[in-house]
């Protein structure tokens, strides 16, 4: 099992840029998928990212490809989102999440719309228009 932190939240503007961080403790962090989710008040938790074990395959929702980039660093045990053209429908409670198993059946179960079996806290993001 890891265990998850995420950080990097607050409070920006419409257009405005923010990066999250998740800190992942286990030795075997290298064995997971990793992923961004985000839940909005009174809606269900939606995909935003996820990246590969290796770092080397990304996928992302329509909503914020070309504004969202994921990344890690496996030597550290942490992820990041860097958020760039932020809008006011970003705003919500971002999750991070980490998922073991084969690239192809991450992305086909995160297609399905399930997530993740391991969870953070979270931490908030409000895009002020």
């Amino acid at each position: 099992q890891v265990q998850l932190v995420e950080s990097g939240g607050g409070l920006v503007q419409d257009g405005g840029s923010l990066r999250l961080a998740c800190a992942a403790s286990g030795r075997t962090f290298g064995n997971y998928a990793m992923g961004w989710f985000r839940q909005a008040p009174g809606k269900e938790r939606e995909f935003v990212a996820a990246i590969s074990w290796s770092g080397s395959a990304t996928y992302y929702a329509q909503s914020v490809k070309g504004r969202f980039t994921i990344s890690r660093d496996n030597a550290k045990n942490m992820v990041y989102l860097q958020m760039n053209s932020l809008k006011p429908e970003d705003t919500a409670v971002y999750f991070c999440g980490a998922e073991r198993g084969v690239w192809d059946t991450v992305v086909a179960a995160i297609r399905r719309g399930q997530g993740f079996h391991s969870w953070g806290q979270g931490t908030q993001v409000t895009v002020s228009s």
